[in-house]
């Protein structure tokens, strides 16, 4: 089954990209894979301090992911599944399309506050034409009802 390779951040954007992912994996009986990156600077501290803000971290990022995978299994019957991991976001994504071969799309959401698209689509788009897989990066204005329209 190919999957749609998602970003779970705490961005604006995150949500037409989540959005996007969905409808387009209903649409073609595919799945959704939804990736949430830790960075490294949040556990530099003593072991046992970083150990507990690495747990806090998964358990605000599980209760997040559930929100999205309730929504889309309700509303479009298409049960994401959740990977986290640890560094730097755009290594972490490489790492994970190539851990994955049934990743066949990941789908990002531009930032709408400015002209900057954001730096993961920045870094990512740099980075595009040695990928193994396309990216979409879905407008973090568009509406909902558009979004569903190119969906």
């Amino acid at each position: 089954m190919r999957k749609f390779l998602v970003v779970l951040d705490d961005t604006k954007e995150c949500l037409n990209a989540m959005r996007f992912a969905t409808l387009r994996a209903a649409h073609t009986g595919g799945g959704v894979q939804v990736i949430s990156i830790i960075p490294p600077e949040e556990f530099q501290h003593w072991m046992g301090v970083a150990d507990i803000m690495r747990q806090e971290a998964r358990d605000r990022i599980e209760a997040h992911f559930e929100v999205f995978a309730k929504w889309m299994r309700d509303k479009h019957g298409v049960d994401p599944e959740l990977v986290i991991r640890e560094g730097e976001p755009v290594t972490e994504i490489l790492a994970q399309v190539k851990a994955d071969p049934e990743i066949g799309i990941l789908v990002l959401g531009a930032g709408a506050e400015s002209a900057d698209p954001g730096p993961l689509v920045t870094q990512m788009s740099r980075s595009s034409g040695s990928l193994p897989i396309p990216i979409t990066i879905v407008p973090g204005g568009m509406s909902k009802e558009r979004l569903e329209e190119v969906a």
